[in-house]
């Protein structure tokens, strides 16, 4: 078993890659693969809703996006980390994600999944919800801890120093793997995934 991350900073090696990094570690532990993936700091497109995904993910395939999706093709489940600049996840994070989704939902459907920020002060809590959305709209059960998924450091390095926030991180770590352990046995015991309505799409405007 296999957890694909997400690096949402520009920074491949800052404060958000430490706190996935201490989720992998502990992954590691507990028997389960890791891979964290950046997002970099080269230019990436916003999601344009052109309805052009093709069967492999987005139509613009020249920015990792659909590497990504391939990845997750393959992957059980998902770390999501964004480090909070104006009280909201980074950009580049929900850019990269909303093509993701909208092109290779399927991808995700029915993989635990887990948001984690990473803030100087404020911000980290409003973060952390916007990320969990993904899962919600995706079939996807949200992976939690025993605080919120939240990491404190500003200067580089300085995350490694928030004791109470790795602790969550390893708590985290933890929690996916006995989730992903528990649903591989329910696919060993022959456990069906659940059944998906289709098709009312109830418009209010009239």
């Amino acid at each position: 078993m296999k957890v694909l991350m997400l690096n949402g900073s520009a920074r491949p090696s800052g404060n958000t890659f430490i706190a996935l990094k201490e989720i992998g570690e502990q992954l590691k532990k507990e028997g389960i693969g890791y891979e964290i993936v950046n997002v970099g700091n080269k230019p990436l497109r916003d999601c344009i809703g052109c309805n052009r995904c093709t069967e492999t993910g987005c139509v613009f395939a020249d920015d990792g996006i659909n590497d990504f999706v391939a990845k997750a093709r393959a992957a059980d489940g998902f770390v999501f980390g964004t480090p909070v600049y104006y009280a909201h996840p980074s950009g580049r994070i929900l850019s990269f994600l909303d093509r993701a989704f909208y092109s290779s939902s399927d991808a995700f459907a029915f993989k635990p999944g887990a948001a984690v920020a990473v803030a100087r002060r404020g911000g980290t809590s409003a973060s952390f919800d916007v990320l969990n959305k993904y899962f919600g709209i995706s079939r996807m059960p949200v992976v939690g801890a025993t605080y919120w998924n939240l990491v404190h450091g500003t200067a580089p390095g300085e995350a490694a120093e928030d004791a109470e926030g790795l602790q969550t991180m390893r708590n985290l770590a933890r929690n996916m793997a006995y989730l992903l352990k528990c649903l591989e046995a329910g696919r060993q015991a022959g456990v069906p995934l659940p059944e998906t309505e289709r098709g009312n799409r109830t418009n209010f405007i009239r």
